[in-house]
């Protein structure tokens, strides 16, 4: 039997600890449409279990540009329970979501993050990522 974190996709009756794990970033998302958005096809969510409990979270997707030959991967979000972090948890879900986004044929894997999130900055440093863009966003 394996006691270790296991990593899955995510499906909709993981959307409770999803949404607490969400909050963890300082973004709220109603229940329902959580588990809607699980339920579509688009994008992959994974999840790091470890003993059933949901502690880990990763969102993935795969953009096309114009004036890039191959896909891009991007890493929408990565939360990890506050009680399982430096444990080697979000290190996994990475390494999980760069063989997907690597075996899709992605030639780059972006992850944003917010500028108030400095601790998990410097973990992303420490896996090798550099920032070499600045991104802008606007309400609409």
């Amino acid at each position: 039997m394996n006691d270790g974190p296991a990593i899955r996709e995510a499906v909709a009756a993981d959307a409770e600890a999803i949404a607490r794990l969400i909050a963890l970033l300082d973004h709220s998302v109603r229940i329902d449409g959580l588990r809607e958005r699980l339920q579509r096809p688009q994008g992959t969510t994974l999840v790091t279990t470890l003993g059933g409990e949901v502690v880990g979270l990763c969102g993935l997707d795969i953009v096309t540009h114009i004036h890039r030959d191959s896909p891009v991967g991007r890493i929408t979000i990565l939360a990890v329970a506050e009680g399982h972090r430096g444990g080697g948890v979000g290190r996994m879900l990475v390494e999980e979501a760069e063989r997907r986004l690597h075996d899709a044929g992605c030639g780059l894997v972006e992850i944003t993050s917010n500028r108030r999130h400095s601790v998990a900055h410097d973990f992303y440093i420490h896996l090798g990522y550099e920032q070499p863009s600045l991104r802008f966003a606007k309400r609409l």
